[in-house]
């Protein structure tokens, strides 16, 4: 059994308000994105899109994303507002899906995709260091309920879609959508800006002085170890699946199973419900019996269920397998973020959650392309083959992944 370790002082007890604060921007990071893989379907079908186009949107978010967050990282970690960030993060990520509610054209989605992977990367890399320096004994826990957040959002932004678009066109519920985001930035903006104006945050969370020369020397020892080469590469397989799953699990559900919109949105619901009910067992779990234990137990009942779909299309339990699913998959989102920071120095906590995330953007903006071109020549069943390998390479890369981790400095 693998012990997690981390040479960190007892820090003092802090109230968890703030951390319900940034998980709930985390929802409104996810809220968007959630909604427009319900909306991506009327989006196609409007515009007369291929499989492969209807995937080569989300491609291109998240290839813009993956390009930005290693930037992006050491951008956050130089400029240590995380405040300022996380609050602009937020209406960067709404604003450009308030301008594909007015365009008629594809290339102008395909440009407001990339928009949205850019001011993407921001968020992580300001909240995610954020949470792991104040709670450094808690830290699986607080990136559970972080994680929770996000699933928050995954889960009812497709019901309040799939609600409102039975009385409003897609363009209309763009325009509507764009309103929690402002408000939770200026939120965000206030809130944690004041805190981290205050001696206390200032302690904990303003980044020491180093030069420009020696940032790159730390980032490019990030680079070099094994273990978090191996965990990025196998993240970012997982984020594969994850992506197509979100993708074509819509399509497959409106073209081949003839769903409503609404129960569409239940369906993306149960799938995401099943992670926000694992996310704070497995990093509670984390914390104490060790991080690979968690992940590899999660990735592979993720295989087994993804399997199981294979034989359930078509009838009614495949819905049931979604929700198992989701408790498995979504699960280790925040053991993943944990780990990596358990190998990283506090300084460079943005740089290495950018690499992360680039990772995972790499990947997701693979998976859905590439399911797209799967499902145009083999049907959208030949989608889920392609999940259920994608799952399996991620198993086999965590479980190579050295156990020993790089000190932290």
């Amino acid at each position: 059994m693998t012990t997690i370790t981390a040479d960190v002082a007892v820090a003092p007890r802090r109230s968890f308000q703030e951390v319900w604060v940034i998980s709930l921007g985390h929802a409104l990071t996810h809220w968007y994105p959630a909604t427009f893989y319900l909306l991506l379907p009327l989006i196609g079908k409007e515009l007369g899109l291929s499989y492969s186009e209807i995937g080569s949107v989300l491609t291109c978010q998240y290839f813009a994303g993956a390009i930005a967050n290693i930037p992006g990282g050491i951008f956050v970690d130089t400029v240590g507002r995380k405040g300022l960030l996380m609050a602009a993060s937020l209406f960067w990520i709404g604003f450009p899906y308030l301008i594909m509610g007015f365009s008629h054209a594809y290339w102008m989605i395909l440009c407001c995709a990339a928009l949205v992977g850019i001011g993407n990367n921001l968020w992580h890399p300001s909240a995610i260091p954020w949470l792991a320096n104040r709670f450094p004994q808690r830290k699986g826990l607080v990136m559970s309920i972080h994680g929770m957040g996000g699933n928050v959002g995954d889960a009812v932004a497709p019901l309040v879609v799939g609600a409102l678009l039975g009385f409003m066109s897609w363009r209309n519920v763009v325009v509507v959508n764009v309103v929690p985001g402002v408000l939770l930035a200026a939120v965000a903006l206030f809130y944690l800006g004041r805190r981290q104006n205050g001696e206390d945050a200032a302690s904990a969370d303003a980044a020491p002085k180093i030069s420009a020369a020696e940032r790159l020397r730390m980032f490019g020892a990030l680079l070099k170890n094994r273990a978090l080469i191996t965990l990025a590469a196998g993240s970012a397989f997982r984020t594969m699946t994850q992506g197509a799953l979100l993708t074509f699990l819509p399509l497959y559900l409106a073209r081949e199973m003839g769903y409503p919109p609404l129960w569409i949105g239940a369906c993306m619901f149960a799938l995401q419900a099943g992670g926000f009910v694992a996310a704070p067992i497995a990093g509670h779990l984390s914390d104490r019996v060790g991080r690979r234990q968690i992940i590899l137990s999660s990735m592979a009942m993720s295989a087994v269920v993804i399997f199981l779909m294979l034989f359930a299309g078509g009838t009614g339990w495949l819905v049931m397998f979604v929700s198992v699913l989701g408790f498995f998959l979504f699960a280790v989102r925040a053991v993943l973020q944990a780990w990596l920071l358990d190998a990283t120095p506090p300084a460079m906590g943005g740089s290495a959650i950018g690499l992360l995330f680039a990772s995972q953007a790499f990947g997701q903006a693979v998976g859905p392309v590439s399911a797209g071109v799967v499902a145009d020549h083999y049907g959208l069943m030949g989608a889920f083959y392609f999940l259920a390998a994608t799952i399996v390479i991620a198993n086999f890369l965590v479980f190579v992944t050295p156990a020993g981790l790089m000190k932290r400095d």
